[in-house]
């Protein structure tokens, strides 16, 4: 895979977690433990864009 190509990999991740996490925020009762590791993930894969296009 390219650089160009992962980049915008983890890129669609990191949107997906963030729909993810929308959702779940707006359900009647939002899963505390489900939105920590789902926040975690996504901050991961922040950290990866970041060195990605450090480089």
């Amino acid at each position: 895979m390219s650089d160009a190509s992962s980049l915008a990999a983890l890129r669609d991740q990191h949107a997906a977690l963030h729909m993810m996490i929308e959702e779940e925020q707006r359900r009647r009762m939002p899963d505390a433990l489900k939105l920590k590791e789902l926040k975690r993930q996504k901050l991961k894969i922040k950290d990866q864009i970041a060195q990605a296009t450090a480089h």
